[in-house]
């Protein structure tokens, strides 16, 4: 398809202005392919498996989502509207921007195969424009857009950066077949020689002082968060950077 004959899966009505009822639905489909993908994986999430789960022929399917792209766009916003952004902005920013990023958080734990879409080129599906209208209007009244964009887009770095690295560490885990402390353990021998060599100090005083490395996952993602915040509190309007709910 090129880009001149591209039309957008939220620009296409589900439903066509004649002829007989569908007999399914996207959000059918949508909820079984996303359902497929939190167990085996997105390649696991084929027209024709999730053809097979709902009972429907394959080519079928294509009248409701005519393309892969088109249906991953429609898992990517299903599941972005599993972060609950109600009452936001409240007129707390650091309070709402730490429920968000915890939400966003979470939703990439339950949906680990979110890491592996595209996120370079946003649909804009409804679940996604209020997460914009919802989020961006936290900062709205306090930084100019581009200041909000910008500001916005660290702390979704943040997030999706310590996320990611959570997801691939829990993956490596569980390839390996060792317990999360056995898999920790397993590199110590030569974490001892290397701090007994005397030739890495500063790796040494990581392993020897460093208290992050103990905090469990969720407290690690707090300190971080809370850091990031800090910095976001900078760039605004003296009045407006004063700890809130949120720390």
């Amino acid at each position: 398809m090129t880009d001149a004959e591209y039309v957008s899966i939220w620009m296409r009505p589900e439903r066509p202005a004649r002829g007989p009822k569908p007999v399914y639905s996207r959000a059918q489909i949508t909820e079984t392919a996303i359902r497929i993908a939190d167990a085996e994986g997105l390649e696991a999430a084929t027209m024709r498996r999730i053809a097979a789960e709902i009972g429907a022929g394959a080519m079928s399917l294509y009248r409701y989502v005519p393309s892969r792209d088109d249906l991953v766009e429609l898992m990517a916003d299903r599941v972005m509207g599993e972060i609950d952004v109600t009452g936001m902005p409240s007129g707390d920013w650091r309070a709402d921007l730490t429920r968000y990023a915890g939400g966003l958080r979470a939703m990439w734990l339950r949906h680990p195969w979110i890491s592996a879409v595209q996120r370079s080129l946003p649909g804009f599906g409804p679940s996604q424009l209020l997460l914009i209208e919802r989020l961006m209007g936290v900062l709205d009244a306090l930084v100019p857009i581009d200041e909000n964009l910008g500001l916005i887009a660290m702390l979704n770095s943040y997030v999706e950066g310590s996320v990611r690295e959570e997801i691939g560490s829990a993956r490596e885990i569980r390839r390996s077949g060792l317990s999360e402390s056995e898999w920790m353990a397993r590199s110590g021998p030569y974490v001892d020689q290397l701090v007994k060599s005397g030739s890495y100090p500063i790796f040494t005083k990581i392993v020897m002082e460093a208290r992050q490395p103990h905090l469990s996952r969720d407290e690690q993602f707090r300190y971080g968060l809370r850091r990031v915040l800090d910095c976001i509190a900078t760039a605004l309007p003296p009045a407006a950077g004063s700890p809130g709910a949120g720390e």
